[in-house]
């Protein structure tokens, strides 16, 4: 298990990052956002006896100053750990200061986290209390729908599916739209997408659609302590991204993953708002202090819960 004692110096992590993208809210720029979360996140995990290394960045290391796939953080003293990071999940959010733009971060054992390039992935995604293995990437979507619509003793026209707005999906809309199931369609943060078919506040049944693949992984960390289903395949269109999978060790590029071969074990998995949004409230500026509010899940210690907390700036 992972030491209990770290849970709060983790989610002091994501309020940091967090807070570092809010100065730039609205500001229309994105990249400067992306980049204060990044710097607050780095400079609080390398406060952190742990020894750590990114295993789901945002790039390769010549892509600094991102906190890149390989990167040690921490002091190098203690517990030998992975992470998961997205500082600044939904950019364009935070640049526009639209709802959903979060900071996120996963922690897990070493060898226990899918070291998954930055290349998209297809995803599908339903929450608790189902059958097992109910959903699969190669049905087709009517038979997803229908399979699930089964299991809940209702019908297609009764379900809500999550899917990005990209062109790519017309073809998953087309479906959904015949089957009369209800969409709600989000244009950024897929982590958040994927999490809301576990929130029981949410009428979100499934989630599917291609997003990118250190998303899927992350939002995977939260399923695996929330009992939901998940399955992916990472999506390689270039030579280029073949290579980066085979640096990381994939060697089968058409294999399907469950949720518990991206991840094993005990897992920290922690979410902050940025701005407002469907699971948390973004920071509120108080002079010289601010407010977080986090998400929070520590599956050995069967942690699920939202926080509030006052920072010094």
């Amino acid at each position: 298990m992972i030491d209990p004692k770290l849970l709060n110096k983790f989610i002091k992590v994501c309020e940091r990052a967090a807070f570092g993208a809010s100065k730039f809210k609205g500001k229309n720029d994105k990249v400067a956002a992306d980049k204060a979360a990044v710097d607050e996140m780095r400079s609080e995990l390398n406060k952190i006896d742990i020894r750590g290394k990114v295993v789901i960045g945002e790039g390769e290391m010549d892509e600094a100053p991102m906190l890149y796939i390989g990167e040690k953080v921490g002091t190098g003293k203690g517990e030998n750990l992975e992470i998961a990071v997205d500082p600044l999940e939904g950019t364009n959010f935070a640049a526009k200061n639209l709802p959903n733009a979060i900071s996120v971060m996963a922690v897990a054992k070493k060898g226990c986290l899918l070291s998954a390039p930055d290349t998209y992935m297809e995803k599908i995604a339903i929450g608790a209390g189902y059958p097992n293995n109910i959903i699969d990437l190669d049905n087709t979507v009517e038979k997803n729908i229908k399979l699930i619509a089964e299991a809940k003793g209702t019908k297609p026209e009764n379900l809500t599916a999550c899917v990005l707005k990209r062109s790519r999906h017309d073809k998953i809309i087309s479906s959904l739209m015949d089957l009369k199931v209800k969409i709600k369609f989000i244009d950024d943060g897929d982590v958040t997408g994927v999490i809301s078919t576990v929130d029981i506040n949410s009428p979100i049944d499934i989630y599917l659609g291609i997003g990118g693949g250190p998303e899927g992984v992350l939002a995977a960390a939260a399923l695996h302590c929330l009992g939901g289903q998940m399955q992916t395949r990472l999506v390689l269109n270039t030579d280029d991204e073949v290579n980066r999978a085979k640096t990381l060790g994939i060697t089968d590029f058409k294999k399907k993953y469950t949720i518990s071969e991206m991840i094993k074990g005990d897992v920290i998995f922690c979410a902050t708002g940025v701005t407002n949004g469907d699971i948390l409230n973004g920071i509120i500026d108080k002079g010289d202090s601010f407010e977080a509010n986090s998400f929070v899940l520590h599956k050995n210690q069967k942690i699920s819960k939202k926080i509030k907390n006052i920072l010094k700036k």
